[in-house]
Parts: C-alpha cells; sequence; structure tokens
C-alpha cells in the first residue's frame, strides 16, 4: 500500500432539468469540503455548462482547452469558495466523443497528477439520458439521483435507473429528494421510486435525505453565491450539514489510488463507444 488515499467519485445526475442537480452539487461539495475533505467539483454539462456561472467564477480555460492541449489541468482547476476546487466545462464541447488515442492517455495522466491532492470527486452531470450522462455516471462510484416533487422529475428518475441497469448492469443507486415542502415529502417520494424499481428491476436504492424548499437558495442563486456559503444558517444549508456527514461515511473504492484513473478511463471508453 503506498499511503495515498482513496478518492471517492460521486455524479449528481437525475434525469430531469430543474431538479436542482447543480445547486446539489456546489452545496454538497462545500459540505464535504466543511469536514476536511479536498473537493473537486467537475462540471459535466458538456452542453450548457453553468457551475462557474452559479459561483460567479471567471475561467480562463476550461476542460474544452484541456482536452484540445491548450493548457494543464492545473490551469483549468479554479478555486471556488470554501476551498473547492472546480473544473469548469464550455458550452458545446463535442470533442469528447472523439478523442484520440493521445488525448485519452493525457487525460488519464492530467487527472491521476492530482488524485494525491484531493478526496472526493463531485460530478454534476447534464440533466437527460443521453451519452454523456451515462458515460459520467457509470464511470462514478456513487449514483446520487436528485428527484423532487413533480411526476415527470420521478418517472425520468425511473427511466434513468432502468437505462443504467438493463443495458448497463447497474444496480445499486442513492437518491436525494430537492424542495421539498414539508417533512414527510422525502420519504413519499423516495417509497414511491422504489416501489416502482422494486416491482420491475432488480436494483438497490437508499434514501440519502431531503434538502427543504428554502426561498434562501434562490436569493443565493440570483447572487451567484452557494447558499450554503451565504446562507449558512438556512434550513436548506443545514440539510446540506447533514447530507454531507451521510455522504463522507459513504465505503471508499477498494483500488489503492482510489477512482480517479478508473473514472477518467471509463469516462472516455464509454464516451467513444
Amino acid at each position: 500500500m503506498d499511503g495515498v488515499r482513496s478518492v471517492q467519485v460521486i455524479a449528481v445526475t437525475g434525469g430531469k432539468g430543474g431538479v436542482g442537480k447543480s445547486t446539489v452539487a456546489v452545496n454538497l461539495s462545500l459540505a464535504l469540503a466543511k469536514l476536511g475533505r479536498r473537493v473537486v467539483l467537475l462540471d459535466g454539462d458538456f452542453g450548457l455548462a453553468n457551475i462557474d456561472v452559479l459561483l460567479g467564477l471567471t475561467p480562463q480555460y476550461t476542460l474544452a482547452d484541456l482536452i484540445e492541449g491548450r493548457c494543464e489541468l492545473s490551469d483549468v482547476l479554479l478555486n471556488g469558495p470554501g476551498g473547492i476546487r472546480v473544473v469548469p466545462a464550455a458550452s458545446g464541447l463535442q470533442s469528447m466523443v472523439h478523442l484520440s488515442p493521445a488525448q485519452h492517455a493525457g487525460l488519464i495522466q492530467a487527472f491521476s497528477e492530482i488524485g494525491d491532492s484531493l478526496d472526493v470527486l463531485v460530478i454534476d452531470t447534464a440533466a437527460g439520458i443521453g451519452a454523456s450522462v451515462v458515460s459520467l455516471v457509470r464511470a462514478a462510484h456513487e449514483v446520487l439521483l436528485v428527484v423532487c416533487d413533480e411526476p415527470t422529475s420521478i418517472t425520468d428518475a425511473y427511466a434513468l435507473i432502468k437505462l443504467l441497469n438493463r443495458d448497463y448492469g447497474m444496480d445499486r443507486f442513492r437518491v436525494l429528494v430537492n424542495m421539498e415542502q414539508n417533512p414527510k415529502e422525502g420519504q413519499v417520494l423516495f417509497a414511491k421510486l422504489a416501489k416502482v424499481t422494486d416491482r420491475f428491476l432488480d436494483v438497490t436504492l437508499r434514501y440519502v435525505g431531503a434538502v427543504p424548499y428554502d426561498e434562501c437558495a434562490r436569493r443565493a442563486v440570483q447572487k451567484q453565491r452557494a447558499v450554503y456559503e451565504h446562507f449558512p444558517r438556512s434550513k436548506c444549508a443545514q440539510a446540506f450539514q447533514e447530507i454531507a456527514l451521510k455522504v463522507d461515511a459513504w465505503p471508499l473504492p477498494a483500488t489503492p489510488r482510489g477512482h480517479m484513473e478508473f473514472f477518467v478511463d471509463q469516462l472516455v471508453h464509454n464516451s467513444r463507444r
């Protein structure tokens, strides 16, 4: 054993747009950093990247520049609030699905070089069940599905689970309910989703918790700040803190160097397929 801590790779997804995946990814990252974890937040929405906008950051380089060889990963990494680091993506990044062997190797090497300096990689995926979403989710160690109290949210989350289970054999998912309107809503929505998956799919769902609807979250977005940072005493900020404690207790990957090289290798392999 070389003493290098394993890296936890968490894909925040959900199928439907508008459920607050990016907000969850940002604030969960900050809450994990508050617990002392070294966190990198990757914007995995290659079509409509928005993490930098949510946090009021101005990237000089993006993941597109890294893939094209115009910079190093250290040039792309942005210092975000609370000590997190952000890897911004570029809108309309089509080159991800056409990587050359040299770009493939370079990307793996770029991410493996920071493996010794982080504990958690959080990926904010795009909406839907497109190829890039599937690639990111399949490459991650943990899948965190974000749902809310809308019929399409549950049906789209189920569609994503079904695709990943039947086509790729994935059978373990974690569920977070966002914008909860009352204290019982989270458990009710989780039970509704679990009832359908139990009936038609051979998968295991685990309930992570719920983030209550909070006007502070909307105000924070308007100010391009994370609610966990800007309104630390708000109900939703406290909920993110509780969820981060649970996430921090999740088992780590068994691979000695962690999941980093595997993540990038699988991401590129799946995308090229």
